[in-house]
């Protein structure tokens, strides 16, 4: 068995090795970058957190290109998927709120995708698309949602974009606290409590089993590139040029960015019903790297492995390209020019790519 994790590790908790112990066979991970789906840049970058999966049961660790990871669920997943696929995963691990028969609502999707898609579009644009997602499933599949369950959606997300290559999905039951919930009383500190309460050595101690990585490596936030997000917007005389921005987006944006005083604020200032603030943090990171639409690359770049995940890349390194090292020809222009802009926010942190070769553990 192949199992597949699709992560962010943003950063790496108790929850995510609950989740790497119950996957079975080996085991590869495909992982964000330096940026979130959520339009965020990582707490430490993206060799730090390869590290910690691998140290935590991870065998192979591959990196997700900007323009797949930083995107809306639907996209992100069958971005993500699409790599897993490749590298011979069948079967896909994934923690959730809601613990059902993903499968069976995988053949549903393929027994009715035409109708979902033409029903997607049937609906009024004043709906955001995550709302429009979820009239879709509750027509089609019968399931309600309670606005509180990301886990369940992005689960969704990874059923559809699996149906595609007979992935068999597995889903766990999410434990501890909600996704974004900031308690510190709990038995699973969420990735949300534990970048806000990063200064709390103890506990991120108790939550993180490689707190020792992760609080002696450069951490970073919005605050650190908001200075130059500002400069940005206000330098750029159409932002239309930008990746999914659109005129009413690109007005709102000029219009606020003059009187915000902090990226939250921003958000809160060019937020409408229609673009969600997580949709709003991903067009803003989009305008701080400078992202035009581009194809995606045809190689797959490995950041690390254990001994068990290098005889899997050596059985599959004739079928599949993959990138283990990064010179003078780029493998993805936009993911490394964002890397470049990542290293802006503290001065610490290593080069993210030229010369890098993957992370190894026995």
């Amino acid at each position: 068995m192949i199992t597949g994790i699709v992560a962010e590790f943003n950063p790496f908790h108790n929850g995510h090795a609950y989740l790497l112990g119950k996957a079975q066979g080996l085991k590869i991970v495909a992982m964000s970058g330096n940026f979130m789906q959520r339009g965020e840049p990582a707490l430490v970058d993206k060799w730090t957190r390869a590290q910690m999966a691998l140290e935590n049961g991870a065998d192979i660790v591959v990196e997700l290109p900007f323009l797949t990871s930083v995107q809306a669920a639907d996209h992100f997943a069958q971005g993500a998927i699409a790599i897993l696929a490749r590298l011979g995963v069948d079967n896909l691990v994934f923690g959730t709120e809601e613990v059902i028969d993903y499968q069976k609502i995988s053949t549903l999707y393929v027994e009715k995708q035409q109708e979902m898609v033409n029903y997607l579009s049937s609906l009024p644009e004043t709906l955001s698309y995550p709302q429009k997602t979820q009239a879709m499933w509750e027509k089609f599949a019968g399931l309600s949602f309670s606005g509180s369950t990301p886990n369940h959606v992005l689960g969704l997300a990874y059923t559809k974009a699996a149906s595609a290559y007979g992935i068999t999905l597995s889903p766990i039951q999410r434990q501890g606290a909600a996704f974004h919930s900031e308690e510190k009383e709990t038995n699973y500190a969420s990735a949300t409590a534990i970048r806000k309460h990063i200064s709390d050595q103890d506990f991120v101690d108790k939550f993180s089993p490689s707190a020792q990585l992760l609080l002696s490596c450069p951490q970073v936030s919005w605050e650190n590139y908001f200075s130059y997000l500002k400069y940005r917007i206000l330098s750029q005389d159409d932002l239309t040029t930008i990746y999914q921005v659109n005129q009413e987006m690109s007005q709102r944006i000029k219009a606020a960015i003059r009187t915000a005083a902090s990226l939250d604020e921003l958000v809160e200032k060019v937020v409408t019903k229609r673009y969600t603030k997580a949709r709003v943090r991903r067009m803003l990171t989009y305008i701080l790297v400078n992202a035009k639409e581009t194809t995606l690359p045809e190689g797959i770049h490995v950041l690390g492995f254990n001994g068990k995940g290098q005889k899997h890349l050596k059985s599959i390194k004739k079928s599949v390209p993959l990138i283990t090292k990064i010179g003078q020809k780029p493998w993805d222009e936009l993911t490394q020019k964002a890397d470049d802009i990542y290293r802006l926010g503290h001065s610490d942190i290593k080069e993210q790519n030229f010369g890098r070769i993957p992370v190894r553990t026995l």
